[in-house]
């Protein structure tokens, strides 16, 4: 065949490709009547992981995994979009880390609101105003998100998803290396390239604001500001990326939650991640006793991180990470002994990992 002909034939494909989404299409609008009528959630995460385990396995290495990941993506935000109209709130201005998050999990064909506040993320999922929200948790390098950890011990919202992101921070700034005076960005995004900026910036003002585009805001404003931000940032403010790559650790990731209303059901043959939080009797060995029902159990713990009741002076909450569902045999049997040991242990969400 000659090139017209193979042009040929990729179109006569395209044309039964769009058929074949237009079908697809039409039965996520029946499943999605169905799930109104019986009060369920339109986005299902476990259900997700099983699609891209099946493609994975129908694919046997002949799309690239990342491509075909993407491509799938988009699909399910349509399907997605067709089953109802989603919204879904995420740290903003535009152009953060989040937003980037946000995009990654539910793709474009969802609608999105930037929220100024974390506590803001959580009032707008609660109050109804939007259907889901994403927020950071922890990054590999800086550690928790002090702000998230506080807001799920105190809402009433349940963890329903999670997203890695790889970050790699860039230095934004209208002037010239030399004529940087104050560094502006996130306090994670500072703490994530301080190395750099102690070699490069020795003699810069370090200034945390409320996000990584709010550095970039400021530094449209002022030659002699640099910011932290990601690359996607430069267009929208018309600010030029100085230098990439500026993290000090090059595998550096965030992860970020999905937050909702409702927890998220069991499904078979998914691994999920369940987080809790609890609080702990003021007396010696308290923290140790909490692990035994967990070893008893071989529940695998991912994660134990402390914070400050911000309701009682000198009260600790421990936030836990560990594999498995909350419905899970196992964990069960290990919270319903904790349960008899401590003042106060509430469930989080179960997540698929």
């Amino acid at each position: 065949m000659d090139k017209n002909q193979i042009r040929g034939k990729i179109d006569s494909i395209d044309a039964q490709i769009i058929d074949l989404l237009a079908e697809r299409i039409s039965c996520a609008k029946e499943i999605g009547a169905m799930k109104s009528k019986n009060g369920e959630e339109v986005y299902v995460p476990s259900r997700e992981i099983l699609v891209f385990k099946n493609l994975a396995e129908k694919n046997c290495g002949r799309i690239p995994e990342n491509s075909l990941k993407a491509i799938y993506r988009e699909i399910i935000s349509a399907s997605i979009s067709a089953e109802k109209k989603l919204l879904v709130a995420y740290l903003g201005p535009k152009a953060t880390f989040t937003q980037q998050a946000a995009l990654k999990n539910f793709g474009s064909s969802v609608e999105y609101r930037p929220i100024p506040s974390i506590p803001d993320v959580f009032s707008a999922v609660a109050a109804g105003d939007t259907d889901y929200g994403v927020i950071p948790i922890e990054n590999s390098t800086e550690g928790a998100v002090l702000h998230s950890m506080d807001m799920l011990a105190e809402s009433s919202l349940y963890i329903v998803g999670q997203i890695y992101l790889k970050i790699e921070h860039c230095l934004l700034s209208r002037g010239r290396l030399d004529e940087i005076r104050k560094v502006c960005s996130k306090d994670q995004a500072i703490g994530q390239c301080r190395a750099w900026l102690h070699r490069h910036l020795p003699k810069a003002v370090l200034e945390p604001v409320d996000s990584t585009t709010t550095a970039v805001q400021m530094a449209a404003e002022n030659p002699e500001i640099g910011a932290i931000a990601s690359s996607i940032a430069s267009a929208p403010y018309n600010v030029p990326i100085l230098e990439k790559g500026i993290q000090d650790k090059k595998d550096n990731q965030t992860r970020f939650l999905v937050i909702g209303k409702k927890a998220a059901a069991r499904t078979d043959g998914v691994k999920y991640k369940t987080s809790i939080v609890i609080s702990l009797s003021d007396r010696p060995g308290a923290l140790s006793e909490v692990l035994i029902p967990f070893e008893r159990a071989d529940v695998n713990l991912t994660r134990i991180e402390s914070r400050p009741n911000r309701k009682k002076a000198w009260d600790y909450y421990f936030f836990i990470d560990f594999e498995g569902h909350w419905e899970d045999e196992k964990t069960r049997k290990a919270v319903k002994e904790l349960s008899d040991k401590l003042p106060m242990i509430k469930w989080l969400g179960s997540y698929p990992m």
